[in-house]
């Protein structure tokens, strides 16, 4: 029997996404007997796995797919895509994005999506590398200057006393007037089209039975929101588990191919990977 291990994060929006797989609501219906097993990690840990191939299906982020591109296809399915919103540059004190110049801004890892737009989109900073959910805390301890925030914070941010500079989402919308790819899902290249159809074809099961039970999903969804309330965890999954995670369609393609575009034009990548995405 085939053991087809899943990754995604700990996060109420993946929770939400994949609550129907977890539960076992739906079936994976392969081209042989199978079994699935989930492996809960943060998206850094989840990316680092993805460079040596190891899970057959995972979360990346949008950012580190030209680094995979020889090992997964993109799913249709199960993409996170902000929708003139995004990660957010927070600071104690007003100012300037362009006043950052030089300054140590704390990110939230190197192969995230969020990082690679910051160096986009901001000036030249002194990255400084934090797990995501440090990055505030950094900016309160004095350890630097600004921080770019992920998941919950990007609606926790006040409570911490700090004050939103701009929203990287924004930015990129006004740029370009597409969604945000932020993160993705996809399939290893080995196991061949008729599992990645099956694996595609369950993820969008699950998503769709997720907006059709979606009490039973967002209840689920909460126990991962890092003590969020109840209303802001809904909040932020529904945030980007929306109608592009159902299926990306046009306007999510081009927008990776946009996000690949910029980087590369500023030297942040090696390659632009084709965007080779399983239709379902």
């Amino acid at each position: 029997m085939r053991t087809i291990r899943i990754g995604h994060s700990p996060d109420a929006d993946d929770a939400y996404m994949f609550y129907a797989i977890t539960h076992d609501i739906i079936d994976i219906e392969g081209p042989e007997p199978s079994e699935h097993e989930e492996v809960l990690e943060d998206i850094q840990s989840l990316n680092e796995r993805a460079l040596f191939g190891e899970l057959e299906m995972t979360a990346i982020s949008a950012a580190v797919y030209p680094k995979v591109a020889d090992q997964y296809r993109i799913l249709a399915c199960g993409a996170s895509m902000g929708l003139n919103y995004g990660p957010i540059v927070v600071s104690k004190e007003s100012c300037s994005l362009q006043s950052l110049q030089g300054k140590r801004v704390a990110m939230p890892g190197e192969h995230t999506t969020a990082y690679l737009l910051s160096r986009i989109f901001l000036p030249s900073v002194e990255s400084v590398q934090y797990p995501f959910d440090k990055v505030m805390d950094a900016v309160t301890d004095d350890e630097v200057d600004a921080a770019v925030v992920i998941h919950e914070g990007q609606l926790t941010y006040v409570d911490a006393g700090l004050t939103k500079l701009a929203d990287l989402g924004e930015i990129w919308w006004d740029d370009t007037g597409l969604p945000l790819p932020l993160g993705l899902d996809c399939v290893r290249r080995d196991l061949g089209n008729d599992w990645h159809l099956a694996l595609g074809k369950a993820l969008q099961q699950s998503i769709d039975t997720a907006f059709r039970q979606n009490k039973k999903a967002v209840d689920y969804a909460l126990q991962f929101g890092r003590g969020i309330d109840p209303v802001r965890g809904e909040q932020f999954a529904k945030m980007y588990v929306n109608d592009l995670t159902y299926n990306m369609g046009e306007a999510g393609q081009r927008a990776l191919v946009k996000l690949f575009e910029l980087a590369a034009a500023k030297g942040l990548i090696d390659r632009t990977p084709s965007v080779d995405i399983v239709e379902l």
